[in-house]
């Protein structure tokens, strides 16, 4: 635990990463951002973690920006890395939401961000920007939320404001699997297990192939595709797959 309001735990080869400020709802100030960032980098660099999950405390995943730092100039916003940390950053390892209570406002652009959201049933995702006042949200809301549901319903979300629950997420495709309350972070670390089985530099070429789909014309997508590949088929870990399909033993991946 540091003092910066961010708590990292290492369980098995994953990195659990807990916003710990449950007084303030787990709410985002600049030193919770660079530690979110900081964490983020540390899941980066260990070559022995292959997946994050990220929550809130006591069972509040977060209430978003802490609105009573803004007057004081203080900004939650890292230059290059965008709300948090984890809104424009670019990674090559899995990170997946694990929500339980409430993930409002820039609360729910940090869930957005992951690649994978595991929600309880009984919580709360909601952007309520255009309820408090002239906002937007601006941590990748609005940009991601078209992506991962279909549009109209992104604009009923992001122009009324109303919350949805964590079972209604599910429907609407938002989150990934629902669970019951207080099982979100156990079912997160169960699917970053199973992930962490595969290769690790395929799950980066997945990563970077559908990031670069996001605004590459076909025919460049293709390029992408061909450069990602022929990497990882002259990789050593293409070949240990192989190797170990014929042995009949599970891979031993290095990552390289």
């Amino acid at each position: 635990m540091s003092g910066n309001g961010v708590r990292v735990q290492r369980v098995c080869s994953s990195l659990l990463i807990t916003i710990d400020r449950p007084r303030a709802r787990n709410s985002v100030n600049a030193a919770v951002a660079a530690g979110l960032a900081a964490a983020l980098d540390e899941l980066e660099a260990d070559t022995e973690l292959r997946a994050g999950v990220l929550t809130g405390a006591k069972g509040t995943f977060s209430a978003g920006t802490e609105l009573k730092a803004a007057p004081n100039g203080e900004s939650p916003v890292i230059p290059g890395r965008g709300f948090g940390g984890p809104a424009e950053t670019e990674r090559t390892k899995p990170l997946i939401a694990a929500v339980e209570g409430s993930a409002l406002g820039d609360g729910l652009e940090l869930a957005l961000a992951c690649d994978l959201i595991v929600a309880a049933e009984d919580a709360t995702f909601g952007p309520p920007e255009a309820v408090l006042g002239p906002l937007a949200a601006g941590g990748g809301g609005a940009i991601r939320l078209p992506q991962r549901i279909p549009y109209h319903l992104a604009m009923e979300f992001l122009l009324t404001g109303e919350p949805v629950s964590g079972a209604r997420a599910g429907q609407l495709g938002l989150a990934n699997r629902v669970t019951a309350p207080g099982e979100a972070v156990a079912v997160a670390l169960g699917l970053a297990d199973r992930l962490a089985r595969n290769a690790p530099l395929a799950l980066a070429a997945v990563k970077n192939l559908v990031r670069a789909a996001d605004g590459l014309p076909e025919a460049d997508l293709f390029a992408v595709q061909r450069k990602e590949l022929g990497d990882l088929m002259t990789s050593a870990d293409a070949r240990e797959g192989l190797t170990a399909f014929a042995e009949r033993r599970a891979p031993r991946w290095t990552g390289k």
